[in-house]
């Protein structure tokens, strides 16, 4: 019994110590990770702030604010969520954090009489609103890890498009802001319309910034640079997710390794309780067994002994005398 527990311990801590070393590579892998994907969003920002310089000089130079993307809306009927989750797991409790955000969100909107859409960044966030039976408006994968440009700019134009043709009158953003290495923060941000404050446009117009000759109008020249700018915010969100995504992985499999460092040391302490406990048993087993033989056999023991002694003095006389 004892030899049979020793051998299934030893299979356990193999496999941990197999499982160990995967999430330890796991975790110096997205470590790596995030240095660059900081990069990429330091070097993403001085666009986005340039298009909102521009935006707002504009509305200093006149530009109207009438643009679809600024319009607010009279009465709200139903509001779309940009939803941005991963592709994978295995990184702690960042995807559920987020799409519980969401979950209530919507739940608040029906409770105020309010429909729903939803716009679907990563596996993840498909999976889990598909499998509780929310209506999918549109769902985008595969560029968590390193999000470009281009898939930012295809969700937005699908976006743009449910907002524009009035089929959601707001449509919110909900994704993990990074903050610094150990803090990230799930943020549900209004994404569209567009707040002429956030651009600042009210404060380019209050003050009066102008001084420049835009051709073509500051209207029309406005009407084009607003996409751009909600694919640029769109593409700063997915930055920041992937950010946090590569953030909460390391810390996940950094205390996957740490437990299964300590679970490898109790269950070697385990083994060698065990392994004692069996040897203790087989020395007790010999000396109670050496104890009642010679309890049993002391007299046949002497007699033996006895007898073999004579023996040998008896034949070394006989040898003598014969010589």
């Amino acid at each position: 019994m004892a030899g049979g527990q020793e051998r299934i311990l030893r299979r356990r801590i193999s496999s941990i110590d197999a499982t160990k070393k995967i999430t330890r590579a796991m975790e110096l892998i997205a470590a790596s990770r995030i240095v660059k994907a900081q990069g990429r969003v330091q070097a993403a920002k001085p666009y986005s702030e340039k298009v909102t310089d521009v935006i707002a000089n504009l509305a200093g130079g006149g530009a109207g604010v009438d643009h679809p993307l600024l319009a607010q809306p009279g009465e709200i009927n139903r509001v779309a969520y940009v939803v941005i989750a991963a592709d994978r797991g295995l990184c702690g409790g960042y995807n559920n954090n987020v799409l519980r955000a969401v979950e209530r969100s919507i739940d608040s909107d029906r409770a105020a009489g309010r429909d729903y859409a939803l716009i679907l960044s990563g596996k993840k966030a498909a999976g889990y609103f598909s499998f509780r039976g929310y209506e999918v408006h549109a769902a985008f994968e595969g560029f968590s890890d390193q999000p470009n440009y281009s898939d930012a700019k295809a969700m937005a134009e699908s976006v743009a498009e449910l907002f524009e043709s009035g089929q959601a009158q707001q449509v919110q953003l909900a994704y993990t802001r990074f903050l610094s290495m150990g803090s990230q923060e799930v943020t549900v941000d209004q994404f569209m319309p567009l707040e002429a404050s956030e651009i600042g446009a009210d404060a380019a117009e209050e003050s009066g910034v102008g001084g420049y000759e835009f051709e073509p109008e500051p209207s029309e020249i406005l009407g084009r640079l607003l996409p751009r700018y909600a694919e640029a915010r769109l593409y700063a969100a997915l930055l920041e997710a992937s950010a946090s995504e590569h953030a909460a992985r390391q810390r996940a499999m950094k205390a996957a390794t740490d437990n299964a460092e300590d679970l490898k040391i109790n269950l070697t302490r385990i083994m060698n309780r065990a392994r004692q406990d069996a040897i203790t048993t087989e020395i007790m087993e010999i000396v109670g067994g050496a104890e009642a033989m010679s309890q049993d056999d002391d007299g046949d023991l002497e007699d033996l002994i006895a007898q073999s002694i004579e023996g040998s003095f008896a034949t070394l006389t006989t040898d003598r005398t014969d010589a």
